[in-house]
């Protein structure tokens, strides 16, 4: 059965949305996000056995029963990360995250035995920085961004809002939606890429922290940095899952008619 794949922006809306936070609600983010990906089938009538043969994991369908999950199981959380495009996440790792590696930021459930929408997004945002950095150096990245983790108004950008930026301004980035992030000025004959892609996608972050008027400027330079590479390791995540692709391609398909064909 085809799997139901959102987009990081997608589920970065959808999250907002349950919050309380956007224009659509999360059925509506959900039903767009599926339409874009079939659409060949609305337009011929048949969206109704398109989605029939899409595979829904239960939190969707308590979403779409509901329009809202009121927290998420840990499991909920696996579960709705694997919906995220070129994403693979497993249950032992967030375990590790939320018991150990980032305990004092996840902290305990917020939502009576269930994860709050934030918890989510903050286990979504280590699950992208993961691709580019060590837990260490996310660890320090957060010092900075959550400060006090007992105290969500001391936050530079918090974490759904931190989600939302990112991904937001990644797509932008990805007009063409080709999952490279488009650079304009670059040709033949033109050298330093790597130079002008790095003032691009700064340019980008500059943009989205100069109009958030409650930080000072060295923690907009340090949100500004935090976007920066969120962005890269989302580009990262693309080719991570790339390579995936072509290691088991490479290991299921080898020998594949025996030693001796």
């Amino acid at each position: 059965m085809e799997t139901f794949t959102l987009t990081r922006k997608e589920m970065a809306i959808m999250l907002l949305s349950m919050k309380g936070r956007a224009t659509k609600t999360p059925i509506t983010v959900l039903r767009e996000a599926w339409k874009k990906n079939h659409r060949t089938d609305v337009e011929q009538g048949t969206p109704l056995s398109a989605f029939l043969s899409t595979h829904l994991p239960p939190v969707l369908e308590k979403m779409i029963k509901n329009d809202s999950v009121g927290g998420f199981s840990l499991l909920d959380i696996v579960s709705l990360g694997n919906q995220i495009e070129y994403t693979n996440v497993s249950i032992t790792s967030m375990q590790n995250w939320v018991k150990r590696d980032f305990k004092d930021f996840l902290g305990s459930p917020k939502e009576g035995k269930k994860y709050s929408i934030d918890q989510a997004a903050m286990l979504f945002i280590i699950d992208d920085l993961k691709n580019c950095l060590d837990f260490e150096s996310i660890r320090k990245l957060f010092q900075i961004t959550f400060q006090q983790p007992d105290d969500e108004t001391d936050d530079l950008l918090g974490p759904t809002d931190l989600y939302v930026a990112y991904n937001s301004l990644f797509e932008e980035m990805d007009a063409n939606n080709d999952q490279l992030l488009d650079v304009q000025g670059h040709g033949a004959g033109k050298p330093n890429y790597d130079a002008l892609t790095e003032s691009t996608i700064r340019h980008k972050a500059d943009q989205y922290v100069y109009n958030l008027s409650h930080l000072n400027p060295q923690q907009k330079e340090a949100l500004r940095n935090l976007l920066f590479i969120s962005m890269v390791s989302v580009q990262t995540a693309y080719f991570h899952s790339l390579a995936r692709r072509y290691l088991n391609g490479t290991l299921f398909l080898h020998n594949l008619h025996g030693p001796n064909d």
